[in-house]
């Protein structure tokens, strides 16, 4: 009903159905939503079902492109640091090696 009165205020006509197709377009936009999630949020079947809200600008496409060409990059310029190595007990290489604990 409250739905109803903004419309008759501004003397639209949506509907809720408009918005549930508003919604893929600015969850899309968010390069943190994963298209996978929206898919699940609309209960769509296939995920290729989004494809009619997703339209991205050429500026986008390319934004897009360079900014995972410098994540890679700097995923090799940056390798994380390799595992301690584990420390070795001292009585279990006493053991190990036939030395007296002492």
């Amino acid at each position: 009903m409250m739905f109803n009165r903004a419309n008759e205020l501004l003397g639209a006509n949506w509907t809720l159905h408009d918005l549930r197709h508003t919604a893929p377009f600015l969850m899309l936009d968010d390069p943190n939503m994963p298209p996978v999630y929206v898919q699940h949020i609309l209960g769509h079947k296939h995920l290729s079902t989004l494809d009619i809200y997703n339209r991205p600008t050429r500026d986008d496409v390319i934004s897009a492109g360079l900014a995972h060409h410098s994540r890679q990059e700097h995923k090799r310029n940056n390798p994380p640091p390799a595992p301690p190595a584990p420390a070795y007990n001292r009585d279990s290489l006493d053991v190990l090696f036939g030395r007296r604990p002492g």
